[in-house]
Order: structure tokens, then sequence, then C-alpha cells
């Protein structure tokens, strides 16, 4: 069958893609970039060889190193838990000391007498002077003469030498004995040391005996002796005077 000219003039446009429409420019560019021979690698630099063997050489030890910590590290904690417990109290007890203005708040001070029983002076605010010279601001007194009994002294102010265990206090002084004794008096000057209280004020004291005011005392709270200076008045209690 021959095709007649008319025929062909009826034919439809051939179709084209045009992402094939390329120029040989581009054709020739996108060949060289997938053509290895056109690529040249470059090799490394003296120098950079040095510095990467530099880096190698301090990884074999630094990389072994962190592993060794990071072991000790867990091995170690177990302990240091178990000793930041066991210091809680402490750590909570030294929070409550402040110092302000070269005085120290809520101090303690712990002895022992001559027959090694303890005892511990507190007060709200300590201001040392000399030294050995320690102003008190609402001092106390906790002493243990034995096992089973104790005493108690607190005042408004107090002076503590530490080297001789002495100390004085003044203003509102009053002692508690564990048999039920209470002493009061305007001063007192307490030997922790050899636990003797002596007062040359006026004293008010009240117990089982009964109640008695005198113009000072003596007493010996280890040997359970009393002494009273004159003039005096004493009210015994009534199983006192039956006896």
């Amino acid at each position: 069958m021959t095709e007649r000219p008319e025929d062909r003039e009826n034919d439809p446009a051939p179709i084209q893609r045009e992402d094939y429409s390329r120029s040989a420019a581009d054709i020739e560019r996108q060949r060289s970039i997938f053509n290895p021979s056109g690529r040249a690698r470059l090799l490394p630099d003296a120098e950079s060889l040095a510095r990467r063997q530099t880096i190698l050489r301090s990884a074999k030890w630094v990389l072994p190193l962190l592993a060794l910590v990071l072991l000790g590290s867990i091995a170690a904690w177990p302990a240091v838990e178990r000793a930041v417990i066991m210091h809680t109290g402490t750590m909570a007890q030294m929070s409550q000391v402040r110092v302000k203005s070269g005085s120290m708040l809520n101090p303690t001070y712990r002895g022992l007498d001559d027959h090694g029983h303890p005892y511990m002076i507190t007060a709200d605010e300590a201001r040392q002077n000399p030294p050995e010279r320690i102003d008190l601001s609402n001092a106390a007194a906790d002493i243990l003469l034995d096992s089973r009994n104790w005493m108690y002294v607190t005042a408004r102010d107090g002076v503590y030498i530490q080297h001789s265990q002495m100390l004085d206090l003044t203003h509102d002084v009053t002692l508690y004995r564990s048999d039920g004794t209470i002493l009061l008096s305007p001063s007192a000057d307490m030997d922790m040391r050899h636990n003797i209280i002596v007062s040359d004020s006026w004293i008010h004291a009240e117990g089982p005996l009964g109640v008695l005011d005198a113009a000072g005392c003596m007493l010996d709270a280890r040997g359970g002796i009393m002494m009273f200076r004159g003039p005096g008045r004493m009210v015994l209690n009534a199983a006192e005077r039956a006896n």
C-alpha cells in the first residue's frame, strides 16, 4: 500500500519528552560526573597523617581510662550513699549553726567532768571576746551526774571559760534536779569539772523536803550535799515534819 502525501499531512505531530531535550554540553558534564577516571583523589599530607596518628594513640589510652573511671564510680557509689545517709543528722545540725557579725547562733559546747561524765552547754547566741571567754545568751547546761541522776540549769546570760570549765550565770538562774528539786537565784557560778554550784545571792528552793529561802548556797551535785547561808527560812513538808 502506497502512502499518499495527503495522509502524511493528516498524521498528528510526534511526541517529544522535554527531559530528553539536553544540550551537548549538559550531556558531557553529566558523563564526566560518573566517569571515575575524571576524578582525582587527594592524598593526605605529612601533617594530617601525624595528627591522625596522635589522635589514635591518645584514644588507646583515654578510652580504657574512661572505662576504669566509670567502673570505679559504679563500685564506689554504694559506699558514698551510705556515708551521706550516716551524716544526715550531722548535716542537719550544722545547717542550724549560723555565724553573724562575729557571733555564733545556736552553739553547743561539750565536755567531761573529772569522773568522765558528760555535760553539754547550749545557747541562742555566743560571742567570743578573748580566746577563752565566751559570752552566752539564754544559756543552758545539761549535766549527767550518773546513770540515773541529772541536773539542768538555765539563765538569760552566761560566761563560759573553756580552759577552767567554769560557767558563770546571771539573770533568772533556774536549776532542776532529777530528784524534783527546783532552785531559783539571780546568779550562780558552776564548776563543770567538779559539779559544784555556788551562789552568793538570795536563793529560793522547792523540793521533796519543802520550801527554803536563804542568802546563798553551795551545792555539791555529785556528793548530794547542799549548804545554805543565813539568814534563811525553811518550811518542811508534812511528811518530813512527822518524821
